[in-house]
């Protein structure tokens, strides 16, 4: 595209929507810019009356951009949420929401003062009347409106700017396949051009911490429609599966009998309409998914193109991945090498972390395999896989924060690409978040993994391999200095005995105050994982 024709499509260009708090929807608080609806605990705005929260001014994050995107005023997204609202609630301790009127994850209770530590457990370590139980609350949320979110209909200026407000009641589970489509959505130019080397979820250092915010709002509806406070997201170890066993009718869904790409009638997953999947149409009418019924889920496992996904990702691949110790590096997008983020994420070689993009593997290797919905990314969430799927991810990042234990600065503060920045708020999350805020242990956020549960073995390993590795890296520098140290301890051993000789005259008998020094730097601070 030239430069001219460019210029020009910014002219023209029509910005686009995110999801919304049901109480801020409309003309009022869109005039206003101000999302700050009340709490009905006490009736004020944020709970201020009852210190839970107070209206303030967004703070948006100054930092350079990374060069994938080259436009500025453009999408709607930039810098969110301020096209629609420059203040928002800003809750105070343990309060969160929208509104304050919620608890921090990891917090309950009325004050939000109790800790609460939840496990997420392998599916098939869940009893049938739990696995049961897990399945209808999929179809409950399926069944039911979000009773605080809608959805944009139109583009901010389709809505006047606010002075005609277009918004659209949504079932709970389609409002988060809705999110996920909205924050990876392309760029509309007008015309039908699109900008489509942008993804504020995907390719990028915020790719671990956003679907990590994702899953915990997305079990905290389900605890929230189903009354249930100690549900969590089961997930799925795909690690050296043969095949995909999640898919079977006692599960997920199982293949028709005679559509190969459809569901078999016998699981309720095949009543499910998806949404959001046509994402051509809506570039070439410049207009965003409205979350109309597009119909059965697909799915059609292992008949994938075997030349970039060959198999389900193994376990050495994983174990290859968690030893890689830059969280991200270069670019900081899908051709970033050594990253573990780009490796987990299945745009660099599992083998060698380099960056491959003709081969799909660990994270991208599942969606590829399930061949159908969850193969395009924008629709991805249609099928409930999708939620197994990435809790197991979300663990195998939880594992490299417990093995690295990398600081907060650790995430990239600046240059990384558009909305993935660690002080950028997450599209199109609100309340707000932060993508460094989610760069900490599962733990402090309330939740933890069967797997990885203390005490355990596995934990005390988690904890020694980053040490034994640091050890390695400087393996010639501590033989070097072993052996200097063992010199200079023999001379000064041997000039203490020579002068004791001479107070004492000959002992028979000689105790050395240290071990011999060769045996004691035998030991090994090497690391074979």
């Amino acid at each position: 595209m030239s430069l001219f024709a460019m210029g020009f499509l910014l002219v023209i260009l029509q910005p686009c929507t995110g999801q919304f708090p049901r109480a801020c929807a409309n003309t009022e608080s869109l005039l206003r810019k101000q999302c700050c609806p009340p709490w009905v605990g006490d009736g004020s705005p944020c709970g201020e009356l009852s210190s839970r929260g107070s209206c303030q001014d967004i703070l948006l994050s100054q930092a350079p951009l990374g060069p994938q995107y080259p436009f500025s005023g453009v999408d709607d997204r930039e810098d969110w949420p301020s096209v629609f609202y420059n203040r928002t609630c800003q809750c105070k301790g343990n309060f969160m929401g929208f509104s304050c009127g919620e608890c921090k994850f990891g917090f309950s209770g009325v004050n939000c003062t109790e800790r609460r530590l939840r496990t997420r457990r392998n599916i098939f370590q869940l009893t049938t009347s739990e696995k049961d139980k897990f399945l209808a609350y999929l179809n409950l949320a399926k069944r039911t409106l979000s009773r605080d979110f809608v959805i944009a209909t139109g583009t901010y200026a389709q809505m006047s700017h606010g002075s005609n407000p277009m918004f659209q009641n949504i079932n709970v589970y389609d409002l988060f396949v809705w999110m996920h489509y909205y924050a990876s959505r392309d760029t509309l130019l007008g015309g039908s051009n699109v900008w489509r080397d942008i993804d504020f979820a995907h390719e990028a250092p915020g790719f671990l911490p956003w679907h990590r915010v994702f899953l915990l709002l997305w079990e905290r509806e389900i605890q929230k429609i189903t009354g249930d406070e100690n549900f969590t997201i089961p997930y799925w170890d795909w690690r050296d599966a043969e095949s995909c066993v999640v898919c079977t009718n006692e599960y997920m869904g199982g293949k028709h009998p005679t559509n190969p790409n459809l569901l078999s009638p016998a699981s309720f997953f095949s009543s499910w309409q998806v949404i959001c999947t046509r994402s051509e149409e809506y570039n070439s009418q410049q207009s965003l998914c409205n979350a109309t019924s597009e119909g059965p889920i697909l799915r059609n496992p292992g008949n994938n193109d075997k030349s970039r996904t060959p198999r389900l990702p193994s376990s050495a691949e994983v174990e290859f991945c968690l030893s890689l110790t830059q969280y991200e590096s270069g670019s900081m997008d899908k051709m970033a090498n050594y990253s573990f983020r780009n490796t987990l994420e299945g745009f660099a070689d599992p083998r060698t972390a380099i960056s491959n993009i003709s081969q799909s593997s660990l994270h991208n290797a599942l969606h590829i395999y399930m061949n159908g919905s969850m193969s395009q990314v924008q629709g991805s969430a249609n099928d409930p896989i999708f939620v197994l799927h990435h809790a197991f991810v979300d663990s195998i990042f939880e594992r490299w924060l417990r093995r690295h234990r990398p600081l907060r600065e650790v995430y990239p503060a600046a240059n990384a690409p558009i909305g993935h920045n660690r002080e950028n708020y997450m599209v199109p999350f609100i309340p707000l978040y932060r993508n460094g805020e989610f760069f900490i242990p599962s733990r402090e956020l309330g939740y933890d993994y069967e797997y990885l549960e203390e005490p355990a073995l596995g934990s005390f390993w988690d904890f020694l391999i980053p040490y034994l590795e640091q050890a390695h890296q400087i393996q010639a520098w501590l033989i070097g200095a072993a052996v200097i140290g063992g010199i200079i301890t023999a001379l000064f051993t041997g000039i203490a005995l020579a002068c004791r000789k001479k107070r004492r005259g000959t002992s028979t008998e000689i105790q050395p105050l240290l071990i011999e020094s060769e045996d004691y730097n035998n030991i090994s601070y090497q690391s074979n994982l």
